[in-house]
């Protein structure tokens, strides 16, 4: 069984940053693809970024192009998001999820079908 904890969710002002971090812990892969989707109230969930086992592919939904960044530390098993130029439209719970394979499946991330997801951390952006 595979573990996702996330943090590093809190409050912050609108054009503020935050950084969320993921840990994977558990009967790890030797190679997988990690990345965030989030649900704000009353909306069903979204994609949000994704990276590659190695770290050379990413991708970002429209909506944080520019803004979010994701990355990862294969040595901790973790993947992080550095979120800049927050928006109120922003808040919401951010899930970790892992997809089992080593390069980003774009139709799996979109329609939210990975294998496994952290318990989410909440994220809110005030006017």
């Amino acid at each position: 069984q595979v573990q996702l904890v996330e943090s590093g969710g809190g409050l912050v002002q609108a054009g503020g940053s935050l950084r969320l971090s993921c840990a994977a812990s558990g009967r790890t892969f030797s190679s997988y693809t990690m990345g965030w989707s989030r649900q704000a109230p009353g909306e069903v969930r979204e994609f949000v970024a994704a990276i590659s086992w190695r770290g050379g592919s990413t991708y970002y939904a429209d909506s944080v192009k520019g803004r979010f960044t994701i990355s990862r530390d294969n040595a901790k098993n973790t993947v992080y998001l550095q979120m800049n130029s927050l928006k109120p439209e922003d808040t919401a719970v951010y899930y970790c999820a892992l997809d089992n394979v080593p390069i980003v499946r774009r139709n799996t991330w979109t329609t939210g079908t990975m294998d496994y997801w952290g318990k989410g951390t909440l994220v809110t952006v005030s006017s």
